[in-house]
């Protein structure tokens, strides 16, 4: 049987902008907006990421590619590994539906390659932006899945090599054998981010960027990959995924479907999943007249997945780290308790030792439900509040803003574009902010995509 990575790679050699429906044009469009904002506002609020660019800007090179939010360019790999660790170091950049985040090191890699090429038009970075989606989503929803790969890497070094590819108008032949080169830098697991204590969320998608950038030039410079990539004795559906994969559905409509045009948007700065439990508090707290100080106890009803984001209970309620705190429910659901709301300097180091946010958080418990069990889909998470005088109150997270039944409007985006904007390194005059949104919108128009680059400078 020939393998699927020759599928995967005609695919990304031959579509093209007019081949995408209107809502994946608009969906990579939005994408680029969305991480563009979440970089800028890394840049500003998450130290983490300093290392890396540090590093890189130490090593430098040909000054090809820039770093969002500073005024340094290097080399456009090292440029894709900076950018990508800014885009996932906030944990508020998008995800599919069924959860997983491509947009932060795929449009970082092709940021940085179209610098590299130039004149790059607004339609070329689109449909590569699409691409990169869209395998990345059929390889996310099609194979077996335990919680042990960091699904992001695992998977996403293929989808955004694929797309580099085509950005770089690499045949299926090349494709196909810049995919097999990533594969030797396809990796990572979930304890980066069931761990605590770590600054490694972040820098996955920078690395992933970074690989995705290199293997797709080693495969235009005439660099072999290998035969049977996903399907052979040793490859990759068998080695990660214990040869549990669903190659029709993988295959059924792609270049005519486009799964992609379904991406979701944050509207909180905090890990996917804790977002139906954000969503819950805020709503719970509006529907009903309770007082802070009138909370007694608040129970979080967890599945498999989120009960790692309550235990170690101490750990959980007083996080040690920004990230820490982004994966807490009892953080985060304290946050949206008392605020009504959540924004990126709810996480800053010195709103980490808040001791109202704390004391809330102390009273904050996990029950274990495996109705919540997240299978494929994210599950709507369910918050509990009981009030000193004894009265219960409840809310299911259903129908989050951000996501398929409740998409983020282009307004509510610029919105959370200015608000990144406004706590960058460096930040954005509001009519810079104004021309970059409006550049994204128009982008299909664009001679050269990467103009937009020189308006966050």
């Amino acid at each position: 049987m020939r393998d699927i990575v020759h599928d995967f790679a005609r695919f990304a050699a031959t579509t093209t902008f007019a081949d995408l429906p209107e809502a994946a044009v608009e969906s990579a469009k939005k994408s680029l907006l969305d991480t563009l904002g979440v970089m800028l506002g890394a840049s500003g609020m998450e130290p983490a990421a300093r290392p890396v660019i540090d590093l890189m800007t130490e090593t430098g090179g040909r000054a090809e590619a820039t770093v969002i939010g500073f005024a340094t360019r290097l080399p456009a790999a090292a440029a894709a590994f900076a950018n990508g660790t800014l885009a996932h170091g906030l944990d508020y950049d998008s995800q599919t539906p069924w959860g997983a985040h491509p947009d932060s090191s795929l449009i970082p890699a092709l940021l940085a390659l179209a610098e590299r090429m130039g004149d790059v038009s607004g339609e070329r970075l689109i449909a590569a932006i699409a691409i990169g989606q869209e395998l990345f989503i059929r390889l996310r929803c099609n194979v077996r899945w335990n919680m042990d790969w960091n699904l992001s890497s695992a998977v996403g070094v293929y989808s955004g090599t694929a797309a580099c590819g085509a950005l770089l108008g690499l045949d299926a032949e090349q494709i196909a054998h810049a995919m097999g080169i990533v594969s030797l830098h396809a990796g990572g697991t979930m304890q980066q981010i069931f761990g605590t204590g770590s600054d490694l969320r972040g820098l996955y998608a920078g690395f992933i960027a970074q690989s995705c950038v290199t293997a797709a030039l080693l495969a235009q410079k005439g660099m072999l990959g290998m035969e049977q990539l996903f399907e052979g004795e040793a490859g990759i559906f068998k080695v990660y995924f214990g040869g549990e994969y669903d190659r029709q559905k993988m295959l059924d409509g792609l270049g005519t479907t486009f799964l992609c045009q379904g991406m979701t948007y944050k509207y909180w700065p905090a890990v996917g999943n804790a977002h139906t439990y954000i969503h819950a508090a805020i709503e719970l707290m509006r529907e009903h007249p309770i007082s802070v100080a009138d909370i007694a106890a608040v129970r979080v009803y967890v599945g498999s997945f989120a009960e790692r984001m309550v235990l170690p209970a101490a750990a959980r309620k007083t996080p040690a780290t920004m990230m820490d705190a982004k994966f807490s429910l009892p953080f985060t659901v304290a946050i949206a308790l008392s605020a009504g709301r959540m924004s990126i300097t709810d996480f800053a180091p010195e709103a980490l030792k808040n001791p109202d946010i704390l004391a809330l958080a102390d009273k904050i418990e996990g029950i274990a439900d495996p109705a919540f069990n997240w299978n494929l889909k994210l599950p709507a998470g369910k918050v509990e509040v009981e009030t000193t005088d004894g009265r219960i109150f409840s809310r299911l997270g259903d129908a989050v803003p951000g996501t398929p039944e409740r998409p983020m409007t282009w307004d509510e985006l610029d919105h959370k574009f200015a608000g990144c904007a406004a706590v960058a390194a460096t930040p954005l005059a509001s009519a810079r902010i104004a021309k970059t949104q409006g550049f994204v919108r128009a982008l299909q128009d664009a001679k050269d995509a990467t103009l937009i680059l020189e308006l966050l400078a």
